[in-house]
């Protein structure tokens, strides 16, 4: 069912729509996946609603596609053939991705906090690796080494260049947060991979609704015009989905 977010209280200001202004008013129907960490069988579930419950919505998805999980390489590719089927599909980078992505330019002094963050579990996903939580530089240059030789073709590039967000009207997807007041198109990407101290705490002058990832909720939530649908795949194995359309919110989970 729809879910009809509480208007919020603004500051007396001109604008041409309060129903607009104050509620999630994309210019477009969107649909907002969670972080997925490597849960191929929670993607596909909620890949089959969205087809039926979403068709013509625009998918994104909010990043951590990769680590913790055991299905990372396969999850990196249903989403590209995902995005082949459907052209306007939108893959953000995640903080997981960007670490994936420092550890294939510099293994040596990228690789080992990598691991420590679930680089072993994708690694293994795209093949035996003989690396643990802490390793030598050489081995962490020759494993990467590995990781590009096994990686599909264009997979590395399509990684490198996954935007860090995605705007429409009044809803903007980021992966982790964004600095309350800065506009979202002026935000450090790091700001965006992960977080900020300032949001969900403070509501934005622009007004601008964000949807977002990486900070884990038992269940999707809504605070301070920010809406939170990271539950976890990887540990509850829910993927929760936000369709937006128009001030409404309807969120699909992936079974259990």
């Amino acid at each position: 069912m729809f879910k009809r977010l509480r208007r919020q209280p603004v500051p007396e200001i001109t604008f041409t729509s309060r129903r607009a202004q104050s509620l999630p008013s994309p210019d477009e129907d969107l649909a907002v996946v969670g972080d997925i960490h490597g849960q191929l069988r929670c993607l596909d579930d909620i890949l089959e609603k969205l087809a039926v419950e979403a068709p013509r919505a625009r998918w994104i998805f909010v990043g951590d596609f990769v680590d913790r999980g055991d299905h990372s390489a396969a999850v990196l590719s249903r989403l590209r053939e995902v995005e082949a089927e459907r052209p306007n599909t939108i893959c953000l980078r995640g903080n997981h991705e960007d670490m994936m992505l420092h550890f294939m330019v510099a293994p040596e002094t990228a690789g080992n906090r990598w691991m420590r963050h679930g680089g072993l579990q994708t690694m293994a996903s795209f093949g035996a690796f003989e690396l643990g939580i802490e390793n030598s530089a050489e081995a962490l240059v020759r494993a990467r080494d590995q990781l590009l030789e096994r990686m599909p073709e264009g997979m590395a590039i399509w990684l490198a260049e996954r935007p860090f967000y995605f705007q429409s009207g009044n809803v903007a997807v980021v992966h982790a947060g964004a600095d309350p007041d800065i506009p979202i198109a002026e935000q450090d990407p790091k700001t965006l991979m992960w977080g900020h101290r300032g949001f969900r705490r403070q509501m934005r002058p622009d007004r601008v609704w964000i949807v977002h990832g990486h900070k884990i909720v038992d269940m999707p939530q809504e605070r301070n015009r920010v809406i939170s649908i990271d539950t976890g795949a990887y540990a509850t194995g829910r993927l929760t989905a936000a369709l937006i359309a128009d001030g409404h919110v309807q969120y699909l989970q992936s079974a259990l």
